[in-house]
């Protein structure tokens, strides 16, 4: 199923930027989609933003349309959460996961260990 380590973490001022990212090993990066997830403190885990195997299709939720942007580099094994106008709610704990298929609505099999966002002034 492969493995993966998130880096770019850290702590940012609400209304900073942090770019993190993701390199992936063990299988053939390019075919597969890959999901940004994020472990808040008191909640659950929460999706984030995916994005397809060919960079066709991407998905954000409301708390990340506008404000984040993922993108990949299959030459790279790399997937990157580029995050702007952070805010305190957007600390946690950011993991990166690889899906069953090319598509973002397969389920996920494999996660790396995470990165701390911490978003404060």
């Amino acid at each position: 199923s492969g493995a993966a380590g998130e880096s770019g973490g850290g702590l940012a001022q609400p209304g900073g930027s942090l770019r993190l990212s993701c390199v992936a090993s063990g299988f053939t990066f390019g075919n597969y989609a890959k999901t940004w997830a994020r472990q808040v403190p008191g909640k659950g885990l929460e999706w984030v933003s995916g994005i397809s195997s060919d960079v066709r299709v991407t998905y954000y939720t409301g708390a990340a349309k506008g404000r984040f942007t993922i993108s990949r580099d299959n030459a790279k094994n790399t997937v990157y959460l580029e995050m702007n106008s952070l805010k305190p709610e957007d600390t946690g704990l950011y993991y990166c996961a690889k899906h069953l298929t090319n598509s973002i609505a397969s389920g996920m099999d494999s996660w790396g260990k995470g990165t701390l966002v911490t978003i404060s002034s």
